[in-house]
């Protein structure tokens, strides 16, 4: 007899079957004992009256494993409608030890350090469990939305040979005698396959040694990078991008609806054209001084609450920040060079997006490095394919976590990250 899961339960009615799952929680009542099995796709209901199995059942612990062959019979008070009854239970393996906190309740009280510190187990309970599958759910629109849209999915080097691609901190380590480092981005790659593909994405980790102890940072994290070529300027990339977002929740929806419904979160919806301002008003909209070279969290947040009020729209684009505050392979405003044809994309009041129509011309890149005091040695390999002819190009890359956080609703990304790497740990 084939094993089927708990949401195929309702298609199989008057029939016996076989499941298979995590003892997720027994109620041994005087009369009667209920088994609650969980398998991937959810909880089943098990109905257990012959003496027999309920000892076999008050032998169990949470988290064993076991294998239920029963009848399916409807009950419109159980989950999915139905439940088993007559069951055969056997272990398929030892007892297990109960994890230090209980999974069965709607929520985990355990503080999120001791999940961390028990993530194997912590990852079970259905609200953690969830957040992960939306964020499967959203690579996986990323990438269906992308291919659609004739783009081509690369691989880049995550060691490096140069710590230099922005002022970040990095990860140095030994490779063979010589010095290397784990790379903060694929920024310059994802560029130099513009020249092969013309449009290019990637789904992969990056390293940042910034030594960040908030709930919004990680030191190792899942960036989802474009790049795409014969752009006019950012505000094609930002075209690409409304769409991109819009297919990654229209698979969350399609692929993860069950998650959705778990956590209780409703999906935002994209606008046909995300709302932009520029820099200059974007200090204005956030009560922040004219001469401010950045945006502060606060300001974020603020200027989310004005795109709620103003547009009805959960994302904003902010365009034209200073060049000082750009990689030096950004491009300026033709008309302000002062500020560049960069962009970030706040979503729900922060941060989630940074993007921006690139350098494409040698020259220019020799003049952006001297410009900055910067030698050309180290980008060498870099800055050397622009001799060979490149066309006005440009990109963006999102962070997966904080994209899932914020979406969620989760006060902290490590909440929604399977096993976070940070300032202060680097297990389980």
């Amino acid at each position: 007899m084939q094993r089927i899961l708990s949401t195929q339960l309702p298609a199989h009615v008057g029939e016996t079957v076989r499941i298979a799952g995590w003892v997720h929680r027994r109620r041994l009542l005087k009369s009667v004992a209920f088994l609650i099995v969980r398998d991937a796709a959810g909880l089943t209901q098990v109905v257990v009256t012959d003496p027999a199995v309920r000892a076999t059942l008050e032998k169990l612990t949470e988290e064993t494993v076991v294998e239920v062959t029963a009848t399916v019979v409807a009950n419109p008070t159980a989950s999915a409608g139905v439940e088993l009854t007559d069951p055969a239970v056997r272990p398929l393996g030892p007892a297990a030890v109960p994890p230090p906190f209980d999974l069965y309740r709607p929520t985990l009280t355990a503080t999120l350090p001791t999940q961390l510190d028990h993530a194997p187990t912590a990852l079970r309970h259905p609200t953690r469990a969830a957040a992960l599958r939306i964020s499967a759910a959203a690579v996986a629109g990323f990438r269906a939305t992308l291919d659609a849209r004739d783009f081509v999915e690369i691989h880049t080097p995550k060691v490096v040979g140069s710590s230099t691609e922005s002022g970040a901190n990095v990860f140095a380590l030994d490779w063979f005698g010589r010095p290397a480092y784990l790379a903060q981005s694929p920024q310059f790659y994802k560029q130099l396959m513009v020249g092969v593909f013309e449009r290019v994405y990637e789904v992969g980790p990056v390293f940042r040694a910034e030594p960040h102890d908030t709930v919004r940072h990680l030191a190792q994290y899942t960036s989802l990078d474009v790049e795409l070529g014969f752009v006019a300027d950012h505000r094609d990339v930002m075209a690409v991008l409304r769409d991109t977002l819009a297919g990654m929740l229209a698979q969350v929806a399609d692929r993860a609806g069950a998650a959705v419904a778990t956590l209780g979160i409703g999906l935002p919806e994209v606008p046909a054209e995300i709302p932009a301002v520029h820099f200059t008003e974007a200090l204005r909209i956030a009560g922040a001084p004219a001469d401010e070279p950045d945006l502060a969290p606060a300001h974020e947040r603020a200027l989310g609450e004005w795109a709620r009020a103003e547009h009805g729209s959960d994302f904003l684009f902010v365009t034209g920040y200073p060049m000082a505050k750009r990689p030096f392979y950004t491009h300026p405003d033709p008309d302000r060079p002062a500020y560049s044809n960069g962009f970030d994309l706040l979503f729900r009041g922060l941060e989630l997006v940074t993007g921006g129509q690139r350098l494409h011309r040698y020259d220019d890149y020799l003049a952006a490095l001297a410009e900055r005091g910067e030698p050309v040695e180290p980008y060498a390999g870099y800055v050397d394919a622009f001799r060979h002819g490149m066309p006005p190009h440009g990109g963006f890359a999102i962070g997966l976590e904080r994209f899932v956080a914020r979406l969620t609703g989760a006060a902290n990304v490590r909440e929604v990250t399977a096993f976070p790497r940070d300032l202060h740990r680097l297990t389980p």
